[in-house]
């Protein structure tokens, strides 16, 4: 294996390695999650040293300046102050959905209008229109971190990929019977993932626009889906209760998570990827244990179903959005034996 380079990660803090094995250019990343403005420095980079052979002694500098950047940033005063900082009205009819890049400096936007507009953040203007769907563009991301890729899933049954920089269309995928709702890269940006009403999710090759497997199983349709941070695994949410974790590479089903009594709204991995938290109709989240698929915990304390859910990079808090028009931050309950777990809303949360 040979490095290649190294890139900075500011959320959540760490570094990617780029490195070369067999002719191939792949990547890792080395996580800092418990990384503070007081860490020594010369002592973490002589424990990444000791754990991963690619940093060499010739990139022990390089290496420690990487780590000082990410604790100035931790530095910073995080009290901001949030307004309004610009209104963009281009679509002719309503949106979507909006992704920003990882860097924040550019952001997209699907619409009912069956386009997707790419946006520079800072001055609001235009770069570029993504046309070419014949039905409303629901699903858009980036390939996040690189950025310089954007998949669009529509009602029209296809996914397109698109060149962030130009808005030339790469690929078009077509297989899926009915609307795409849900689409994710995986980390190493080399698959696009996509999630149907047709009851399937289909992982596409970026390369070559070829079909790479289907996940067939769920009873009906598929709204979320997530991959780990490795690109192993990938998780689908569906409308008939259930989560399913799958094998990535195969398509063979590893889990089925079993438990929530209504359509399941998010799924996904936590950072370090030793869970999966789950949101539903059912008005509760549930903690899942992701190497044996049993549930650690069920999060209740919503008045109504539960529309979104996610982790903070640490792995540490929880964010659940319900219609019941509330809004809870909690931290996750990492009593031992602990099953039943009562949310409730942190202050200054």
């Amino acid at each position: 294996m040979k490095l290649k380079s190294l890139l900075l990660r500011y959320y959540p803090p760490g570094i990617m390695l780029e490195y070369e094995k067999g002719g191939e250019l792949k990547t890792k990343s080395i996580d800092l999650l418990e990384l503070s403005p007081s860490t020594d420095v010369n002592t973490l980079v002589e424990e990444i040293q000791k754990v991963e052979p690619l940093i060499t002694v010739s990139r022990t500098q390089q290496v420690r300046l990487l780590v000082q950047r990410l604790q100035e940033k931790l530095r910073q005063h995080c009290d901001h102050n949030f307004y309004l900082f610009k209104v963009l009205r281009a679509h002719i009819l309503p949106l979507t959905n909006v992704a920003l890049n990882k860097a924040g400096s550019c952001f997209i936007t699907g619409s009912y209008d069956r386009t997707c507009k790419v946006w520079d953040t800072a001055s609001g203007e235009e770069l570029h229109t993504l046309e070419g769907h014949r039905n409303v563009v629901y699903a858009i991301a980036f390939n996040n971190p690189y950025g310089d890729k954007i998949a669009t899933g529509s009602f029209d049954k296809t996914c397109k990929l698109w060149s962030a920089e130009s808005g030339k269309c790469y690929h078009t995928f077509r297989g899926h019977t009915a609307e795409i709702v849900c689409l994710s890269f995986n980390p190493q940006s080399t698959v696009v993932a996509t999630g149907s009403m047709d009851t399937t999710a289909k992982l596409w090759d970026i390369q070559n626009g070829e079909e790479v497997v289907t996940l067939t199983g769920h009873l009906a349709e598929i709204i979320s889906l997530s991959f780990d941070t490795s690109g192993d695994r990938i998780i689908t949410g569906s409308f008939d209760h259930t989560v399913v974790v799958w094998d990535a590479s195969t398509g063979r089903k590893v889990h089925t998570l079993i438990g929530h009594c209504a359509e399941i709204s998010s799924a996904l991995f936590n950072w370090d990827c030793s869970l999966i938290l789950t949101g539903s109709m059912d008005k509760t989240c549930m903690l899942w244990d992701a190497t044996s698929g049993k549930c650690v915990a069920t999060l209740t304390g919503h008045d109504d179903e539960i529309l979104d859910s996610c982790f903070d990079y640490t792995g540490k808090l929880i964010a659940t959005a319900s219609a019941d028009d509330g809004l809870m931050y909690i931290p996750i309950p990492l009593q031992k034996g602990q099953q039943e777990f009562t949310m409730q809303p942190q202050e200054n949360a």
